[in-house]
């Protein structure tokens, strides 16, 4: 995880930075990933070294059933073994996985507030990867822990686990002049 709400050397007179960055890992994915390979291993060494002799629609349906889980559980899994969250002047940008899909962008502009949670678990949402729930709102939740819980102007909320979310959230209210109760201060 970085942190960059203070950028420049010890004396400098540059500016903070605009932008924190952050990001949360889960390893146990690896090992969902490592079984989707194996079911794929399983449906080409199936392919390949097939004695069955009950004819070709078994093994083709054990073949193509074979590699098509084993894709499903290993970029299922894969695209949300970590999550990248940028926050800057203008918006709240989450990319899940190392292709960065799937993603969300919320302006800041829609955020009416930020709140820190501190344990965010994987069973109250339903499980890794990107969650919806009704009551709860949506959620990308890649590993238990702390988490960023952004309440937005249309009601719904929007929660990410992420490293360090206390400073996001604090970066997050100074952009947006919140206090830390909530509500916007009022413009001049």
């Amino acid at each position: 995880m970085r942190d960059h709400t203070g950028k420049g050397s010890h004396g400098s007179s540059e500016a903070p930075s605009t932008v924190w960055h952050g990001r949360a890992t889960n390893r146990a994915q690896w090992l969902l990933a490592a079984a989707g390979a194996g079911c794929m291993a399983l449906g080409i060494q199936l392919a390949v070294d097939s004695a069955w002799t009950s004819g070709i629609a078994p093994l083709l349906m054990s073949v193509i059933g074979c590699i098509a889980a084993g894709l499903l559980i290993m970029f299922g899994t894969l695209a949300f073994v970590h999550v990248a969250v940028k926050v800057d002047g203008d918006a709240l940008e989450v990319r899940c996985g190392h292709i960065g899909l799937p993603r969300r962008r919320i302006l800041l502009t829609h955020v009416v507030g930020a709140e820190f949670a501190p344990k965010v678990t994987p069973r109250e949402w339903g499980g890794w990867g990107y969650r919806w729930r009704p009551e709860q709102g949506t959620a990308v939740v890649v590993r238990r822990g702390e988490g960023l819980v952004l309440r937005l102007g249309d009601g719904r909320t929007f929660t990410v686990t992420v490293d360090n979310a206390e400073a996001a959230v604090r970066f997050i209210r100074d952009r947006l002049h919140l206090s830390a109760t909530g509500p916007r201060a009022t413009e001049a």
